[in-house]
């Protein structure tokens, strides 16, 4: 047997005592008539954050504070101990004068407790804000230790797993959940200022629709029928502005039957919004005007830090057609491709690969170099628009070329964070780019997937000229809080399941 053989069985053997004793206490507990988990309420009467930051309110008076026990120091006839609440952690002086035979059941606690502690407020000889405890109760007992002493839970796969321990040892954890909720809170209320309605719709969908992203798959008994977990929400909020909704949006979950890395996973959280009589410019205003807002109130300045680089929200974002910044960024010019030929040329000659190969188009040779050249250029804030037909399926074509579509994508730290269109409101062109889509689509193995004809004849009743965009929440989480994967803003991200 080798060392990290012989570690690992020292450390079961270790946790399996642990958890004897642990039981063993608990018995002890239930056997005396007080068992900890019968507790149903306690009252709770301050914030360990709170006593220390109006301390001159706080100082002398009785409170009673709960928590979860972290540290114990047991000197014979006194003893201090912290507790860690929802607000952070304050420490506790305890006595057998004061608690009598409290004070010895207390000596017998286990890191991990939850206990109850009613005292006064006071200051130790080190100046610590503390609580002289008048009472002790436990109120939920223990089974497991705290990962590593207490000294933080640092492997990253379990973290994940095991969130619940994981904002224990690491509270910086706790505050990018509390920053999540600011944000989603921030976007809702700019949304809802400038007039737009939040709405609800099917997660649970009849049909695989042609997009791109592959679905999960169910099946309702009830109905007989195989059902999908939405991949976008676009769909029904569009049929809401044939209905008449001037401005909605939603936020909601999607999934996406897809691979995983650190700017994936495979149920997310977006926002997608459209505004009837609006155009993709209008959009780009939108966001603009809304990730300045949103950051200002969360992190107090136009200005943050991503991974060690400054992203300004405050500046006018660029904003570049997808030729111009190719031509910027790649040194190629769409304009002089007169032919797919000349493009898929261009592409090998510069040695761009292009997914379709010799059915390429202008268009899609156009799209590679993008993705080849500009994206990783794209740190501050830019917004990227006139997209290629072939990899705009819902978009307007523009009136001027008939080529591009009225399409934009905006980018920060060389991601992309939205994508948005004036939405294609022609029924007879939308049914012929759905077609085409479904066919791409079952040519690769997709054979649920159809035409969805219940939105086809929605925009046949008639779409007015609408904006539409849409964006995932947990990407701008990850800026905001300057986090490197999407696992540290999602609080239980998809994981490869642990065989036993």
């Amino acid at each position: 047997m080798d060392l990290q053989q012989n570690n690992n069985v020292t450390e079961e053997l270790d946790l399996n005592e642990i958890l004897r004793v642990r039981r063993a206490k608990l018995d002890t507990l239930i056997a005396s008539g007080n068992n900890p988990f019968e507790k149903v309420r306690y009252d709770r009467t301050a914030y360990s954050q709170d006593i220390k930051d109006e301390y001159e309110k706080y100082e002398n008076a009785e409170v009673g504070v709960a928590g979860r026990l972290i540290s114990k120091r047991i000197m014979g006839k006194a003893s201090f101990a912290v507790i860690l609440d929802g607000k952070g952690t304050i420490q506790s002086y305890l006595s057998i004068n004061d608690l009598g035979d409290d004070y010895l059941a207390f000596k017998d606690y286990d890191i991990g407790d939850i206990v109850g502690i009613t005292g006064f407020v006071f200051k130790t000889r080190t100046g610590e804000i503390s609580i002289h405890a008048k009472k002790i109760e436990l109120l939920s007992k223990s089974l497991l230790p705290l990962p590593e002493k207490f000294h933080g839970l640092k492997d990253e796969d379990m973290r994940y797993r095991q969130r619940e321990v994981d904002l224990i040892a690491n509270p910086e954890v706790k505050r990018t959940f509390i920053m999540r909720s600011k944000i989603l809170s921030a976007i809702r209320n700019y949304l809802d200022n400038v007039g737009y309605v939040e709405v609800d719709t099917p997660v649970l969908q009849p049909l695989e629709i042609g997009a791109s992203a592959r679905p999960f798959k169910t099946h309702h008994n009830a109905l007989g029928i195989d059902m999908f977990l939405r991949i976008e929400t676009e769909l029904y909020l569009k049929r809401l502005i044939v209905g008449g909704f001037d401005k909605v949006y939603e936020v909601g979950r999607i999934f996406r039957n897809e691979g995983m890395d650190r700017s994936h996973n495979p149920e997310f959280t977006s926002v997608e919004m459209y505004q009837a009589y609006s155009d993709y410019f209008d959009m780009m205003d939108l966001i603009e005007n809304m990730y300045r807002t949103i950051t200002e109130q969360v992190c107090g300045s136009t200005k943050i830090t991503y991974q060690g680089v400054e992203i300004d929200m405050g500046k006018k974002w660029e904003r570049l057609t997808m030729v111009e910044a190719v031509k910027k960024y790649a040194g190629v010019d769409y304009e002089q491709w007169e032919t797919d030929e000349i493009a898929r040329a261009v592409a090998k000659e510069k040695g761009v690969v292009v997914p379709e190969g010799d059915q390429a188009t202008k268009g899609h040779v156009l799209i590679a170099f993008f993705d080849a050249f500009v994206e990783e250029q794209l740190i501050q804030p830019t917004i990227i628009y006139d997209y290629p037909v072939e990899n705009s399926p819902l978009a307007k074509r523009k009136p001027t070329n008939k080529a591009f579509t009225e399409r934009f994508e905006y980018f920060i730290y060389a991601r992309e964070m939205g994508n948005a269109f004036s939405e294609l409101n022609d029924p007879i062109d939308q049914k012929e780019r759905f077609i085409k889509q479904v066919e791409e689509k079952r040519a690769k193995g997709g054979n649920d997937a159809k035409v969805d004809e219940d939105f086809i004849t929605a925009l046949e009743y008639g779409l007015p000229p609408t904006g539409g965009l849409g964006f995932g929440v947990d990407r701008l989480v990850m800026l905001l809080t300057d986090s490197a994967s999407i696992r540290d803003v999602i609080l239980f991200p998809t994981m490869k399941p642990i065989k036993k």
